[in-house]
């Protein structure tokens, strides 16, 4: 990761399913210096709160088999909800000239979700993806690791 220069006025947005921290380069690119400027998370409700409704059966079609229906994945989809939201917000910030360009940092997964939902300004604004699980972690952790 050591090519990787955050240019001044860059934003960092470093995510998984449930929490999002939008950076700010205000340093330069030799010598970057991340603030936060937004946060975003989620509340992880219980599956109870989530979806109350029992995995459904279906008949089978010729004899008397039942078979059980895949109970729905309550979290996965408040995961997807949350990052198609947060890719709608940077897209408002592209497309109103807060930020030319940014540095996408999640998981696997939830970089996948968030390609499939990127609007076409924020697209285009996209300067690099590292897929690293770096949320958890404090700001200055977060730019030892990307400047490393």
């Amino acid at each position: 990761m050591s090519d990787l220069l955050i240019h001044h006025g860059e934003w960092v947005v470093v995510c998984d399913g449930a929490k999002a921290l939008v950076l700010e380069n205000t340093g330069d690119a030799k010598f970057p210096n991340l603030k936060t400027i937004e946060t975003y998370a989620q509340q992880d409700l219980p599956t109870r709160e989530l979806g109350t409704d029992r995995p459904g059966r279906t008949h089978s079609s010729d004899g008397r088999g039942r078979s059980a229906v895949q109970q729905t994945d309550w979290h996965a989809q408040a995961e997807t909800a949350f990052l198609k939201k947060l890719a709608e917000r940077l897209d408002a910030a592209v497309s109103a000239g807060r930020v030319k360009s940014l540095i996408m940092v999640a998981p696997p997964h939830a970089l996948g979700v968030l390609r499939e939902a990127y609007p076409h300004a924020l697209r285009g604004a996209v300067r690099s993806e590292l897929d690293k699980d770096f949320v958890k972690l404090p700001v200055h952790e977060i730019e030892k690791h990307l400047t490393a």
